[in-house]
């Protein structure tokens, strides 16, 4: 795709094959083993969650927008939720998710396992006796597209982790993505987001998929006209860089600005 000068304009959402994107081989590369980025993301988000939620009780509803193969999002929500909605637009995405839940989530072992023990430092999420059989009890699995408008309902608190500049090449489908996913939760509601920075692009196994260039002061100029307390982690790409082409990861977290 050109544009009249010839340059190559950015590939947007409805030009890649969602359908076709493998969990399995995402799962497998970004979460059998616990990777460092990974750790320091969990550490930021559970410290957040409990310093919102001191009582933790598991009383909100809580929607991971976009979760793919990556439970961890929903895994720091879980001592605060009754339920969560796990929103997914990919089919693919949707039928593993739905398995792994059937399935009794086999992935644990695999991947899981570390990430709950990391967040395990706190006692909010140590009391959970068995958190694959509160997982299973507490979500839904929803197939939905945060491209759409959004939907009616709005949640109590919200991540959206490694999405948002990562289904599009496109700016301005970005920033729908941010605008629906805020749109998904209450006035004040808390929320979590993750996004990677100065990424060109990704494949899983053979297929690529896009990638919207953005760095953090993108992401503060965005959040800032949509949330408040609004505070953001950058994270180096270190000696084990999880692909090529990016430059590091950004966590942002805050609360939904009441907008008229």
């Amino acid at each position: 795709m050109t544009s009249d000068q010839g340059i190559v304009a950015p590939r947007g959402n409805r030009d890649y094959p969602w359908d076709k994107f493998s969990p399995e081989e995402y799962f497998k590369y970004n979460y059998v083993g616990f990777r460092e980025d990974d750790r320091q993301i969990v550490e930021i988000v559970r410290k957040f969650f409990v310093e919102t939620f001191p009582d933790s009780q598991p009383s909100l509803r809580g929607i991971d927008v976009g979760t793919g193969a990556n439970l961890y999002p929903a895994l720091t929500m879980l001592p605060f939720c009754q339920s969560i909605t796990l929103y997914e637009y990919s089919t693919a995405n949707v039928a593993w998710l739905e398995n792994q839940r059937a399935a009794e989530w086999p992935s644990w072992n695999e991947a899981w396992d570390k990430f709950w023990a990391d967040l395990c430092v706190d006692s909010a999420y140590e009391k959970i006796g068995d958190p694959k059989d509160v997982l299973s009890s507490r979500v839904a699995i929803e197939q939905g597209d945060v491209l759409d408008r959004p939907i009616h309902e709005r949640w109590d608190v919200g991540t959206m982790f490694f999405v948002a500049e990562s289904i599009t090449g496109k700016r301005e489908e970005f920033l729908d993505a941010v605008d629906h996913f805020f749109a998904m939760l209450k006035p004040a509601a808390p929320f979590a987001m993750a996004f990677m920075e100065h990424s060109e692009g990704y494949h899983v196994g053979s297929q690529p998929f896009p990638a919207t260039d953005i760095g953090p002061s993108d992401v503060s100029e965005c959040l800032g006209a949509r949330a408040d307390n609004v505070k953001l982690h950058h994270l180096g790409p270190g000696n084990k860089p999880l692909r090529e082409h990016y430059t590091g990861m950004i966590v942002a977290h805050g609360l939904v600005k009441h907008l008229p």
